[in-house]
């Protein structure tokens, strides 16, 4: 809000801008989303939010759950929310035993909050369902005891508290191992723009190998995506880092860096990388991984002493 006080300024703003100003919040599509709406708005709106949940529901990056929010927080249009929050308190009151990660699990729990809605007091009915299942009717542990609804919540009468709502699936997690190199000359790194369609799209970071298992350095520049950067090019490894851990949604990476000296950035094959000096770093928009590592104070002075 303070970077970007309206829409025309959010819509003006570069996006580089705009992702650099986001680092660090995760889920970067939302950035995106938010500045390709501001952009829509202010160019094919005139500059004014739309009114209407059908017009709200056709935003880039707005769902069900955000349009029903906006229509009836800003507008007081009956439209019941439905979030993690509604799910929970409505499972558990009414002792509904749906999947709520199901198809049928979101069509029996919308017409449910729908028809629970107050239509005249739309705002303050969805705004006191999310507060109440987030404040008093908690995922775990809820105080059930001083809940004013437990004489008619099913899930406390009949002991399950605990187990809704229910879920059909758990998230699996996968694991990838990333290898970064910090290649120098002089004072000048490379870095690249993440742009396929994956985690982190529009970030930069340090060239990158990814391989199918962990691995050491010698081990890494057996491999075929090494050899094929520095096909002929004398590199000298001046540091090392430890394996870090980061955990996303779906995804554990396993992460090192390798702070490499070249002679010659020329004799190296690594598409679609730009040269930049060490000091310009910290105006690109970079993954949190990438900035936990650089914040501490020996990685830094690895980096800048190559």
């Amino acid at each position: 809000i303070q970077a970007y006080p309206t829409i025309k300024d959010l819509a003006e703003a570069k996006e580089e801008e705009v992702m650099k100003n986001w680092q660090g919040l995760g889920y970067y599509s939302r950035a995106r989303n938010l500045h390709h709406t501001a952009q829509y708005i202010y160019n094919e709106l005139q500059g004014n939010f739309p009114s209407t949940y059908k017009e709200i529901r056709m935003l880039k990056g707005v769902g069900d759950y955000t349009a029903a929010a906006i229509s009836s927080l800003a507008y007081d249009l009956p439209y019941a929310v439905l979030d993690g929050n509604v799910f929970r308190i409505l499972s558990r009151f009414f002792g509904i035993e749906t999947p709520i990660d199901t198809s049928m699990g979101k069509k029996v729990f919308q017409e449910l909050a729908n028809e629970l809605l107050d239509p005249k007091r739309a705002a303050k009915h969805n705004q006191a369902m999310m507060e109440f299942a987030a404040l008093q009717c908690v995922p775990k542990n809820p105080n059930c005891k001083i809940c004013p609804l437990q004489e008619k919540c099913f899930a406390y009468q009949h002991n399950n508290v605990q187990q809704l709502p229910i879920k059909s699936k758990k998230t699996k997690r996968r694991n990838r191992y990333f290898h970064y190199l910090i290649i120098s000359c002089q004072e000048n790194l490379l870095i690249k723009q993440r742009t396929e369609k994956d985690i982190w799209k529009k970030l930069y970071e340090f060239p990158l190998i990814e391989t199918q298992k962990a691995m050491n350095f010698t081990t890494l520049r057996e491999n075929d995506a090494f050899k094929k950067i520095f096909p002929t090019t004398e590199i000298q490894l001046e540091a090392q880092s430890i394996t870090y851990k980061h955990i996303l949604s779906h995804q554990i990476i396993f992460a090192q860096f390798y702070h490499l000296k070249v002679i010659n950035f020329a004799e190296l094959k690594l598409e679609h990388s730009q040269i930049i000096h060490q000091n310009e770093l910290e105006r690109f928009p970079i993954p949190k991984l990438i900035e936990n590592y650089l914040k501490e104070p020996t990685n830094l002075l690895s980096l800048f002493s190559i």
